[in-house]
């Protein structure tokens, strides 16, 4: 992960390198690049690690131990048409790395099975042009996604429009992910042939699509709203070939789920501003879907300012929700189920995540470096009141 970590800050630092000649002038306001030109980067690196004993793999119940390191690189470019329309590009590549103990499971027998870990690497492109007299701004982008045994397509088109007085703004985005996976059963489930024990898995193919819309209004100099809904279709195979179910005669079989699934979240967003030190960010969503799960998400963050250029930023979340209809636990399914699943994140739970980020803004750059002008650090615990419990680590930096 050293090799790979490197990797990608040398692929930045030669972008930066490349690019930093373009820098705009200090009046940016006035200033409007007709060629294509750098705006600004972004480099993310986080570590993931949790622990718990309701592992899907093995139906329910062993080991959930999972760690994860991710790296990603955002470069933006813009321009100015004839029109005086801004064109933004936006590109972004990232790579995750994980290893699973539960993964390791598919193949019960071997010591260490090549699915224990896994690389993910999944680039994306965006174009927006916005027209800022007219308060109106159209863009679209793609997406892949590739790891050993799974492949994703996706795509969208969006748009937004101010309102008259550009105190509020409606947007919306339609989207689309064609997913293709490998049925990777678990090592006993297999059969003789040479597709199911080799590594010509057969495949199955699983679409989603959806639109976002939103609405947000700046109320008065201190309160700002938005009101947001996803309408989210998936159709094809929506489980996992290698998540065992064991039924109350001892049985086994993998998890068998319904091939769609229609998922409507609504949310609600404020952000209060209670003084120039002092910003509070609320946030709560409704969500709802045809499997007969229902949740609701509470979250808060505050954003204290030390400093014009120091700021703290705690945050607490609260997410509770009811199991599918689907779902039992380990042993306790009937023959007789249609659809069966022991995925315990289909199950009745309710978790907590809480933490704090702190964001550096210095006028003449982070540590001196003119171009670094932005550092945030932030760590976040993560609890579920079913035993299982996560950390994660993050650096964001941006550079101009």
């Amino acid at each position: 992960m050293r090799k790979l970590t490197l990797t990608v800050i040398g692929l930045y630092i030669g972008l930066l390198a490349a690019f930093s000649q373009s820098s705009k002038p200090a009046d940016s306001t006035v200033y409007k690049p007709k060629k294509l030109t750098f705006e600004e980067a972004n480099f993310v690196s986080s570590y993931y690690k949790q622990d718990g004993n309701n592992s899907a793999v093995t139906g329910g119940i062993g080991s959930e131990k999972l760690t994860d390191y991710s790296n990603s690189i955002e470069v933006k470019f813009l321009r100015y048409d004839k029109k005086s329309r801004k064109h933004t590009y936006d590109f972004e590549l990232g790579v995750d790395h994980y290893t699973s103990a539960s993964s390791d499971m598919i193949d019960s027998k071997a010591n260490s099975s090549a699915s224990h870990a896994d690389t993910r690497v999944y680039p994306s492109a965006n174009w927006t042009v916005e027209n800022e007299q007219k308060g109106s701004t159209f863009g679209m982008g793609g997406a892949i996604s590739y790891e050993f045994d799974y492949l994703s397509f996706g795509g969208n088109i969006n748009f937004a429009q101010k309102t008259k007085n550009k105190s509020g703004e409606f947007s919306g985005k339609a989207f689309a992910y064609l997913d293709n996976l490998k049925k990777i059963l678990p090592l006993e489930l297999r059969t003789g042939s040479t597709t199911q024990r080799g590594e010509n898995y057969p495949t199955a193919s699983r679409n989603t699509f959806g639109t976002s819309l939103s609405y947000s209004q700046i109320v008065n100099t201190r309160l700002q709203l938005a009101f947001l809904l996803d309408v989210i279709y998936q159709q094809g195979y929506l489980g996992l070939p290698f998540h065992r179910v064991y039924f109350n005669n001892g049985s086994e079989q993998v998890e068998n789920l319904p091939t769609s699934r229609l998922k409507i979240p609504l949310g609600f967003r404020a952000n209060y501003f209670i003084g120039d030190n002092l910003i509070l960010r609320g946030y709560y969503r409704y969500y709802h879907d045809d499997w007969g799960l229902d949740a609701h998400t509470f979250n808060v963050e505050t954003s204290i300012k030390f400093t014009p250029f120091v700021s703290l930023t705690p945050f607490y979340r609260y997410y509770t929700q009811t199991g599918v209809k689907y779902f039992a636990a380990y042993g306790a399914h009937k023959t007789s189920d249609q659809y069966f699943t022991s995925n315990y994140d289909l199950s009745k739970f309710n978790s907590q995540y809480f933490g704090a980020g702190i964001r550096l803004v210095p006028p003449k750059g982070v540590f001196g470096m003119e171009h670094l002008n932005m550092l945030e650090l932030r760590y976040g615990h993560y609890t579920k009141n079913i035993g299982m419990n996560s950390d994660v680590v993050s650096l964001n930096l941006k550079f101009k």
